[in-house]
């Protein structure tokens, strides 16, 4: 772990399955998650993803770089550009500091309209600073 070091970009497949199912999970019946009319009639072209979702994926993309021990202290993510079904985000981040085992890790997710998400994660992994 260093201050620098690139994580593998990450493509996950914006699926309609996938942003239903991640706003029943999280438990937001908000109908702009799972009802394509009602979307559109509040002014969305199609339901787009929850920030819970968002939140766990890429709570997801830092655990899966760093291993299983791996610990996350703290989120903290600005939404942006929808994510629709039938689009691509890109998960990708870079360890801005390091002190012992714990790293600060900046995150982007970017789709066809733009950026999703920004924001950093603070993360432990034990042994890591030895």
């Amino acid at each position: 772990m260093r201050a620098g070091e690139r994580l593998e970009p990450l493509e996950i497949p914006v699926t309609r399955t996938l942003i239903v199912a991640g706003a029943i999970a999280s438990r937001d019946y908000q109908d702009v998650h799972h009802d394509p009319e009602l979307a559109r009639r509040k002014g969305a072209p199609d339901v787009f993803m929850n920030i819970l979702t968002t939140n766990g994926l890429v709570g997801r993309y830092v655990t899966d770089h760093f291993g299983p021990t791996a610990v996350l202290r703290k989120v903290a993510i600005r939404l942006g550009a929808p994510n629709y079904p039938g689009d691509t985000m890109v998960l990708t981040g870079t360890v801005e500091e390091v002190d012992g085992d714990t790293a600060v890790v900046r995150v982007v997710g970017a789709n066809g309209l733009g950026d999703h998400v920004t924001g950093t994660v603070t993360v432990s992994v034990p042994g890591a600073g030895s």
